[in-house]
């Protein structure tokens, strides 16, 4: 019995160390991992409407490590750009100011705006979370504005727009051109979420100008850069924030696009005015122009202001 007793014990034994020696590489894995703070990610599949064009102000990365407050904004742009909900990533030990200028950049809601105008409109966030702890960790959790029902609707509309009212064999000025008009000819201006701050109508999305006739200038241009991304043409989203000092000034968006060898700018919502006498109006005065054809259509006798956008961010423009 003492012989029988002896070899079960070595043969656990053995077993013991066979699980133990099969599991090590894992446990050494982890262990390295978290002593390095390589970045981990948990995200959604593949999004087809990544952007992989080069800007100046944001690019994506192969790794989220953060070096410096530069990486830190690159990091959330490859975050939204890709479409993930959920990140994890880690301050590496020689980035010493990297949870306080991560504090820093999590509260700054005009830089993230602006870092959300370069991602394709279906993966602008209505809202981040940012989680951070003192070993270093960062967890970002990300709600996006579109929901996969009305990226299905909106894309549906679209290529029946395309297949109805565009000749694709036209030039890319042709067919935006189109495009442009059919939107302007087909939307008001929702005069009651501007003024009031609430609508019946979803017209600070792509949805509202698509399905209900309404837009504001964020659903002008969302609808538009969509257009313009089924073109595989660089574009993104230029915004004037309102300005904390001046109560008067107001916040506008209007779309970007490289077209020819130059970035132009393409204003939807101020070629489809609002009419005192209640008429509909088509213009084409702030369609595909440079800055100066810009600055020449806000002056007048009410020279207007939002389209004074900041060019260290939209370096396009520069």
């Amino acid at each position: 019995m003492k012989w029988i007793r002896q070899n079960i014990v070595s043969i656990l034994c053995s077993v013991f160390l066979l699980f133990l020696f099969t599991q090590i590489s894992g446990i050494s894995q982890v262990l390295t991992s978290f002593i390095e703070r390589q970045p981990t990610t948990v995200t959604n599949e593949k999004s087809s409407y990544v952007k992989t064009d080069s800007f100046h102000f944001v690019k994506s990365l192969p790794a989220l490590i953060p070096l410096s407050k530069k990486d830190l904004k690159n990091i959330f742009y490859t975050i939204v750009n890709k479409g993930w909900n959920d990140v994890t990533f880690y301050c590496p030990n020689e980035y010493h100011d990297c949870i306080r200028d991560m504090k820093e950049f999590s509260q700054d809601q005009d830089l993230l705006t602006h870092i959300n105008n370069y991602v394709h409109p279906f993966h602008s966030f209505s809202n981040i979370k940012t989680t951070l702890s003192e070993a270093g960790e960062i967890t970002i959790h990300v709600e996006y504005l579109y929901s996969t029902e009305m990226i299905q609707q909106i894309e549906e509309k679209v290529k029946e727009i395309i297949a109805n009212e565009i000749d694709v064999n036209d030039s890319y000025y042709e067919q935006i051109k189109a495009f442009h008009d059919y939107i302007i000819n087909h939307t008001k201006y929702d005069i009651s979420r501007n003024e009031q701050g609430a609508s019946s109508y979803q017209s600070y999305l792509a949805y509202g100008p698509l399905f209900e006739g309404y837009a504001t200038c964020n659903g002008y241009t969302d609808v538009m850069a969509i257009f313009l991304s089924k073109l595989n043409l660089p574009n993104y989203k230029i915004a004037t924030t309102p300005d904390k000092n001046d109560s008067e000034k107001e916040g506008h968006v209007w779309n970007a696009v490289y077209l020819d060898e130059e970035w132009l700018h393409l204003d939807l919502t101020w070629d489809d005015p609002v009419s005192k006498d209640g008429k509909d109006y088509l213009q084409h005065k702030y369609f595909l122009v440079d800055n100066e054809e810009l600055k020449e259509a806000d002056s007048g006798q009410i020279e207007i202001t939002e389209h004074l956008f900041k060019s260290n961010i939209y370096l396009e423009f520069k």
